[in-house]
This record gives C-alpha cells, structure tokens and sequence, in this order.
C-alpha cells in the first residue's frame, strides 16, 4: 500500500483526493498496489466533505510518519508550501505539486534536496494545468534542442481578451464579467499584470535550457493597457491579441519574457480561447508541435497531480527522468534591449512625421483610423523601437509586438 498526504484542500486539493477515490480501481489495475489517503492538512474542518475525519492540523504529524511516501502540496503561496516540501523531501519523502510560485522560486533547491535523498519533487500541474507539458518536454523531446517556447498559459487572461476580440468591449468591463463568473480573482494583479504567466514560463524555459531564471528579472508586461481598438485595428492587419509567454534560446543565452503579442490568424495560437491554454515548442528535429487543453480546474489540474503520483509509485513503468537544474546567473540571460521581434505601431497625431520617421521600417502600408496611423514595422530591437517611437511628434497610442 502507498500512503499519501494531501497539502491543502482548496480547489485542487480536494480534486486531488477526488480523482484518487473516483479512479481508485483504474489507477491500482496500472499500478499493480493499493493506494490511500492518510491524511488531509487544513486549517480549516470539513465536517461535510466524505474526506472530513481524515483531516489535521499539523505537518509534524505527516512528516513523522514513515507510512506517508507521498506528499502531495497544492496550498498555494510561497509559504508554508515551500517550507513543507523542503522537510518532506529532507525526510525522504516524495513531493508533487501544482505550486508555480514554489516551483519558480525554489525548484533549483528543492530539485536538489530530491537528488540528495532519492525521492522525486514532481510538478506536472504547475504549469497548463491538466495539459501534459513537463514529462514531454523533459522524456520526449529529449533527443531534440528547442529552440523556443510560446505559450497562452493563464486563463484568466485569455477569457479576457476572448471577450474584448468578440465583443469589442474594453479591459475594465470584461475584467468585471470575469470575476462575476468566477474565471478571475476578486484581487486579479497575478493574472492580469502577468505574474502567474512569468512563472510559468521561467519553468518551461528551465525545463527546456536547464537553468531556472527569476521570475522577477525578466521582462513582464500585462493586459491592463489593452483596448477595444487595439483589437479592431489588429484585426485590420490580420492579427489577434494573446498574452504570451515567450522563451528562446541564443546560444548560450535565454530569453524569457510576457506581454501581449499580435498572433496572426494561421498560428496555431490564434483559436485559443476563452479559458483554455496552449503550449506551442519549437524543436530543432521535430519541428513546431502544440499542446492544448484546460489550463487550470478543479478536476483537469488534479489529474495532473495524479499522474505524477502515478510516475513516482511505478517509476520503472512510467520512467520520467528525475530533474536537475542550475540557477540561471546575469550572464545566461539575454540583452532583452536587443530582442528584436516586428511590432504593431499605433500613433495619435502627425502623420507625416510618422511616416518620415518609419518609412524605411515598415512591412505593408500605412493605415489611418480617424486621427490615428497604424502600421506593421519590419524587425526592430526594444533599443530601435523606443528611440524611433520618441523621434516622433505623434503620441504613442500602442506598440505590440508580433509573435
């Protein structure tokens, strides 16, 4: 018998011990054993929950027993999660998560004190949910060098734009839908400043370059400046809006960041919508190759926490490779200044001056919308694209880079 301990029995927690009870008999047919729920750690009670009498209130209670094999932490936040996991692993016990920010933060060390004990930290529902992203890229993708990583990987955000790119609406008002309906937190910052989607990326790229960068020193930009009319200007040229999580490599040197990209209506990104994500990954061999699905849920996130609970019973069966990675330094990051990309310009004002200033750096015409020319630049550097944007006497209305 395996004996497992849930951390948290919020929304991911609770579909955790679900999915283990409802598919108890399919996953002990694959495993060939028999697995349990021992114990539940919550501040709270749940005398109306059939899981309520396995419910504690004291880590040291798990972590003195040698029964629990597995611990399984979806508490969310960086503290006591983090805590928690570094004592399991120290007293060589397994640890699965879905704790981006724990992940982002800490995987370096925690990857580490897993080596150094020969247990697993496990973390397959920290980044899309329930799609399956982290054992494809760390098992089969192993024989391919990606070269970048694209991602709508928050649900929140994409719901958002759905709406403002079909209903024309602007950012307050469907930001306002969205917590109505519950798809967005009554306190949004994470999702909508882009904090969640930078923690994801830096684990992907982590997982794609082996270095893990702070999620704080990369460029992250939000959907808050993001308008109705950008919307139907983008639209003119055959784009659509996404917030994007973006990793490349350049030799040495990785690049991550966030911010709302243009994606054009071919791009396998285009059609996801609402609250789904996708995952697109540009791999040297096998080419460009999408991952799609729900990106966060009670049930499809849980099932992802299970999967990796199924890796770490049966690790000979299943065999996804432990991880190891290195902190990423100043050095391995890439000049973001010189990250060149096209970019969508859109200006308030003198057109001529535009024009003079851009001509020689445009792909297509000049559009005009009332008072305001908008147009598609050819391939500028951060540098050349804030110097050229201030040459002009126009206000700057939006520049949105193209993915």
């Amino acid at each position: 018998m395996v004996n497992i301990a849930i951390l948290g029995f919020g929304v991911v927690g609770s579909g955790t011990a679900e999915v283990l009870t409802e598919n108890k008999k399919l996953i002990e047919a694959k495993l060939g054993t028999s697995i349990n729920i021992k114990y539940i750690l919550d501040l709270r009670e749940f005398p109306d929950s059939p899981f309520g009498h396995l419910v504690i209130h004291d880590f040291n209670t798990i972590l003195q027993d040698e029964e629990v094999s597995i611990v399984a932490e979806m508490m969310g936040g960086a503290h006591p999660a983090y805590d928690f996991s570094k004592a399991a692993l120290e007293a060589k016990k397994n640890v699965v998560t879905s704790n981006k920010e724990v992940v982002a933060t800490f995987g370096v060390e925690l990857l580490e004190i897993a080596k150094k004990n020969n247990v697993r930290y496990m973390f397959e529902a920290s980044v899309g949910g329930g799609i399956p992203i982290i054992r494809p890229i760390q098992n089969d993708l192993a024989s391919n060098s990606i070269k970048s990583v694209s991602g709508i990987l928050n649900g929140t955000t994409n719901y958002i734009l759905t709406k403002m790119a079909s209903e024309g609406a602007d950012f307050s008002d469907v930001l306002a839908q969205a917590q109505k309906k519950g798809y967005a937190e009554a306190n949004p910052t994470a999702d909508i400043e882009g904090l969640d989607t930078a923690r994801k990326i830096v684990i992907l790229a982590a997982l794609s370059y082996g270095k893990l960068l702070n999620p704080s020193h990369i460029y992250v930009e939000g959907i808050t400046k993001i308008t109705g009319e950008d919307f139907s200007i983008a639209s003119k040229f055959g784009y659509s809006i996404k917030l994007i999580g973006y990793s490349k490599s350049f030799g040495d040197k990785i690049l991550a960041m966030v911010s709302p990209r243009l994606v054009r209506f071919d791009n396998p990104l285009h059609n996801i919508n609402d609250v789904f994500n996708g995952i697109l990954i540009d791999a040297d061999m096998l080419g460009e190759v999408m991952f799609y699905g729900r990106g966060a849920g009670k049930l499809p996130t849980a099932s992802s926490v299970v999967s990796d609970i199924i890796d770490i019973i049966d690790a000979k069966k299943y065999n996804s490779k432990a991880l190891g990675w290195t902190s990423a330094s100043d050095s391995d990051m890439a000049d973001f200044e010189k990250y060149s990309c096209r970019r969508m310009f859109i200006f308030d004002g003198n057109k001529s001056d535009v024009v003079s200033v851009f001509e020689g750096h445009r792909t297509g015409e000049f559009k005009e919308f009332g008072n305001k020319v908008a147009f598609i630049s050819d391939e500028l550097s951060e540098f050349e694209a804030k110097s050229k944007a201030s040459a002009c006497s126009a206000k700057l209305v939006s520049m949105l880079r193209l993915l």
